[in-house]
């Protein structure tokens, strides 16, 4: 596409997918690109952005990369869209989607399920400490397919150690980027793993990402601890907002096995703790781990949901074997966020 003046489109633009934002979406993205426009300007579309994504069933790192490189007209970023994910969006989410674009509040209908998944012993667990273990979300043989579907992605034999650090390019460190396929969507639409966002989010009305996979070799002296260690994926503006992540457990994992990690409860001490570093300070920098930080052991099939806020990382595999997980979340169209990134 040729660069020229770009008007930033309307959220209610829609083009032959018939989602609205989209067009928003890419023209803001090329205008940004073009230096005609600067993101900080649209950070109060960012829920929107997420929502659409889950939509689209696309991640955003694909999607910036695509947008950046090939400049592509609106046109050609559509059939961009339906080549990357061999299908067209789910008719029900885009409609759910468009139906929470112009909405001026976050109101919405809560249809509680007929079997509380959640205990009462599982909600005083999560108000204390911020996360939950759901077990046997996934069946043993999804999570034996899903393990082999990235084995063979990335060339690796779980039996021969030597083929554990194979270079590919969908490897950046742990995390692999692998979206589409359906044994990921399966275990990302399992009803479990679904009515525990349900629970905690107490909305029926939620739509779950299309993230990325992650393979967590031993250390060795070629491969040292490669991170994400401690840290946070939203603004520590304060307050910061209720939200959740998750991920499952492909394959049993112990404690010393690069376990995921997080500091239980911290949701209700980062105002504080935010207030007592001395001016001038990077929260992102401080040893998190110093705030009590534990690894969480668990069985293949077993999901694991957080606070957003709670400091939260792997951690170095001392062990014989891989870790492997699969990411997914499930949120609503409109969220709160922070405008400003601390």
């Amino acid at each position: 596409m040729l660069q020229q003046e770009l008007s930033i489109a309307g959220i209610t633009e829609t083009g032959s997918l018939g989602i609205m934002h989209l067009r928003h979406f890419w023209s803001r993205i090329i205008a940004t690109r073009n230096g005609q426009a600067s993101a900080k300007d649209f950070t109060h579309y960012y829920d929107l952005d997420s929502a659409l994504l889950s939509v689209l069933r696309l991640s955003v790192e694909p999607v910036t990369r695509y947008l950046y490189h090939e400049n592509p007209t609106f046109d050609q970023f559509e059939r961009w869209i339906i080549d990357s994910t061999g299908n067209m969006p789910r008719p029900e989410w885009v409609e759910l989607f468009n139906q929470n674009v112009e909405k001026e509040d976050n109101s919405h209908a809560w249809r509680p399920p007929s079997e509380d998944l959640l205990t009462d012993e599982d909600w005083a667990f999560w108000n204390t400490n911020g996360y939950l273990i759901i077990r046997n979300a996934v069946s043993p043989d999804d999570c034996r397919k899903t393990t082999n579907l990235i084995c063979s992605h990335l060339g690796i034999d779980l039996h021969d150690p030597a083929t554990w650090y194979n270079s590919h390019n969908d490897r950046q460190g742990i995390m692999i980027q692998l979206f589409h396929h359906e044994q990921l969507e399966k275990n990302r639409l399992s009803a479990r793993i679904r009515r525990v966002f349900e629970q905690l989010w107490q909305r029926n009305d939620i739509l779950p990402s299309a993230d990325r996979v992650s393979f967590n070799p031993p250390e060795t002296k070629s491969f040292p601890f490669q991170g994400p260690d401690l840290h946070w994926d939203v603004s520590l503006q304060q307050p910061i907002p209720f939200g959740t992540q998750g991920l499952l457990y492909l394959t049993d994992t112990a404690a010393n096995q690069g376990a995921f990690t997080l500091v239980p409860g911290f949701q209700h001490r980062v105002a504080d703790w935010m207030s007592s570093l001395p001016e001038g300070k990077n929260p992102r920098q401080e040893n998190l781990h110093a705030l009590g930080s534990l690894p969480i052991a668990a069985n293949a099939g077993d999901f694991i949901v957080w606070h957003q806020a709670l400091p939260h990382g792997s951690s170095p595999n001392t062990s014989s074997v891989p870790r492997i997980v699969q990411y997914i979340n499930y949120q609503p169209v409109r969220v709160e966020i922070q405008p400003e990134w601390i």
